[in-house]
């Protein structure tokens, strides 16, 4: 197989059915460790991650112990150093234990994290998060929200109410925010007010929430993350964000859990599906094919502009492959992640992922790691 690679742009091969571009990058991904090995590992997400195209990814903070310390930290970064085969940067939490009572000392922790977020639970109280706030911006750090306000739970008011307070809060303490995995319609409107305003703020959505809505459905496990599923009119105010401008990035809030944990239906099981080996090909087929975005924009939206928010550099020996002119069909049971849980199992989709370069060396092809 012939390829031309231009780094830093998308190339083709063999004409048109092979994609070469840049690796991917993931700000928003849960490798369970440590705390759940049961459910990932560092070395299963970095396997799940490089089957995707990904060489950067960063998972978020809701562990045991949580990274809000030094201390706690640095058991999470000796499983990284130990066994992580691509660029893995963590999370550490904003407030000690994620309890939303008492910030971090952002100061002690923000040469070894990426950004601080208490992902999976919003920070309820507001003196609290305006002191956080106003800690990483006094360090230039990013502070990464998950907005839910626990009054409403995950209605869609639960989220976009707390993305306007913190918003007001952003816009007051000078913080770099950024908004995780959105998916009403009034939070795409909140977002793209405060970009008018001037508010240092970026978004994330996922692959689930551009492509699927309430309607698509079932109940199985596989169909429940947080936020969940909204309506068609939020999937289009989803679209219509992502194409504008407003939606920054996508990330696939890939969250693996046990075969047990998401057996219980929409009610019972745990809130989370995993995303990192379906995020490029049900979105290829689905927005590039169609002639929603260019190739180029969504290689963007899911490498470069993460990159470019979280200041991770770029590295010109990593890059990815994937089959565009062959179809084939999701099957979770392949995955490389301990989590099977997605609602594509089973979709007809492009862009098989046949090779994953690190820093010149290949850690995927066709299959292998």
């Amino acid at each position: 197989m012939k390829q031309r690679i231009s780094y830093g742009d998308i190339s083709y091969g063999c004409g048109t059915n092979v994609v070469v571009c840049p690796a991917f990058c993931d700000v928003h991904v849960h490798f369970r460790v440590p705390g759940r090995p049961d459910k990932e590992t560092i070395v299963t997400g970095c396997r799940s991650a490089v089957a995707g195209g990904y060489t950067t990814v960063c998972p978020m903070p809701n562990l045991n112990p949580v990274p809000d310390s030094p201390g706690h930290l640095a058991e999470e970064l000796g499983l990284i150093e130990k066994d992580a085969f691509i660029e893995v940067l963590p999370y550490a939490s904003i407030t000690l234990g994620r309890k939303g009572l008492e910030p971090v000392d952002v100061r002690a922790l923000k040469d070894s994290v990426v950004a601080f977020s208490d992902d999976g639970s919003g920070v309820q109280d507001d003196s609290v998060l305006r002191k956080a706030m106003e800690m990483t911006a006094s360090e230039g750090c990013v502070l990464a929200s998950h907005c839910e306000d626990v009054r409403y739970g995950t209605a869609p008011e639960g989220e976009w109410m707390q993305i306007g307070r913190d918003l007001r809060l952003a816009e007051e303490t000078g913080c770099r925010f950024h908004v995780c995995h959105i998916s009403t319609a009034r939070s795409v409107d909140l977002i793209r007010e405060a970009k008018s305003r001037g508010v240092d703020v970026t978004c994330e959505t996922a692959p689930h929430y551009l492509l699927l809505c309430e309607d698509d459905r079932s109940d199985e496990g596989r169909f429940k993350m947080n936020p969940p599923l909204r309506t068609a009119a939020d999937r289009r105010a989803i679209m219509d964000g992502l194409l504008d401008g407003t939606i920054d990035m996508i990330a696939t809030d890939h969250a693996p859990h046990t075969a047990e944990e998401k057996s219980l239906g929409l009610q019972g099981s745990a809130f989370g599906i995993v995303g990192l080996e379906t995020a490029f090909p049900v979105l290829y087929t689905h927005l590039v094919r169609t002639g929603v975005i260019s190739l180029e924009k969504l290689v963007d939206l899911m490498g470069a502009a993460p990159r470019r928010r979280f200041g991770i550099d770029t590295d010109p020996g990593s890059y990815t492959v994937f089959d565009v002119r062959d179809p084939y069909v999701i099957d979770s049971a392949k995955f490389f992640s301990k989590g099977h849980s997605t609602p594509f199992d089973g979709w007809e989709v492009y862009g098989r992922c046949l090779k994953t370069v690190y820093k010149g060396k290949t850690v995927y092809e066709t299959g292998n790691i």
